[in-house]
């Protein structure tokens, strides 16, 4: 098992990963915002601001607010942060704090700026000589919170380390899938918010479930189609890192992406909608650097480019969505 792990970040996410390694008696030192946040976690078990009705074990936590001190004397460091954070987040440590250990990314979009997924960048930043961890879906943040069964993902190219992690989970509600392919899990976490925007903004337009089934399903085919491209490997893309982290993004109520598609395809202007949105909807900032990539690997996914045009050109939904019926099959 893990012993003593570092989690950077404490949104949503990163509280839920934090329960999750606290339940299963794994130490954590958790970076955190800011004191108040620290000194809160500490005396009402709770993050004051993020899934605040879930139960945090302190026993096993220890909030921080220091990058330096929360990095030492830890075998696993876990970054959790949104991803427009991410460059900010590295300027405060130090590449000698990272030596000999494992660093893993929970973090679903692009870098802002750079094109590369958060696990390329860290080992690119930190000029790192292990391969990065990728601990992905399907899973909503607010369903851990109520202990609800879930299936993650622990993905790596050293396959006794994702062992080691998978054995480090023990609560009944988690079952940790191991899984070799750890850029395919970020690239599939990144797309398939914006397919959870899609069909959110088809739901607000008013097409009904039978229009968006068939959405999705063209929609997986883009996955496949932009995998292949990027990262040719053996994969099934029917295990639930890949099409089962899509399918609850773009359905579930509790999806940021699908809601920030639900406001857009009623008529809000994106800059309202995203104003609107309590929690970074990761989707929006990933459309825009996926557009990027795909003229690189000169690569046209009608779904995703009708999503960066809405996104990021002023398109009008209706308009684009008009064109997508044309394309579907």
């Amino acid at each position: 098992m893990l012993n003593n792990i570092a989690v950077i970040g404490s949104g949503s996410w990163a509280t839920a990963l934090v329960k999750i390694f606290a339940e299963s008696g794994v130490h954590i030192k958790w970076l955190v915002r800011n004191q108040h946040a620290a000194d809160y976690i500490r005396q009402y078990r709770h993050n004051p601001r993020y899934l605040s009705y879930a139960n945090l074990n302190t026993k096993y936590i220890t909030p921080l607010t220091s990058a330096e001190e929360a990095l030492q004397d830890v075998d696993f460091i876990l970054f959790a942060v949104p991803s427009a954070h991410l460059k900010n987040t590295v300027q405060d440590i130090e590449p000698e704090w990272l030596a000999g250990k494992q660093l893993a990314v929970s973090i679903k979009s692009f870098v802002p700026g750079t094109g590369n997924i958060p696990g390329v960048f860290l080992k690119k930043y930190f000029t790192a000589e292990q391969p990065v961890m990728v601990l992905g879906g399907p899973c909503h943040a607010e369903e851990i919170a109520m202990q609800r069964n879930t299936y993650l993902t622990a993905a790596g190219d050293d396959m006794a380390m994702v062992k080691q992690v998978c054995d480090s989970i023990k609560v009944p509600y988690i079952k940790t899938i191991a899984n070799a392919d750890p850029s395919g899990v970020e690239y599939s976490a990144i797309l398939k918010n914006i397919i959870g925007i899609a069909t959110g903004i088809a739901n607000g337009l008013h097409y009904g479930e039978n229009f968006q089934a068939v959405l999705a399903s063209n929609a997986m085919r883009e996955v496949q189609r932009f995998l292949a491209a990027v990262n040719h490997t053996t994969r099934d893309l029917f295990d639930s890192a890949y099409f089962g982290d899509m399918l609850v993004t773009a359905y579930s109520d509790f999806s940021r992406n699908r809601t920030l598609g639900k406001l857009i395809g009623r008529g809000m202007q994106v800059t309202k909608a995203l104003q609107a949105m309590e929690m970074v909807a990761e989707g929006y900032n990933a459309s825009k650097e996926l557009s990027v990539v795909m003229k690189q690997l000169n690569l046209s996914l009608p779904i995703m480019n009708s999503v960066g045009r809405i996104l990021h050109h002023h398109a009008n939904p209706f308009h684009e969505f008009k064109l997508i019926e044309q394309q579907l099959r």
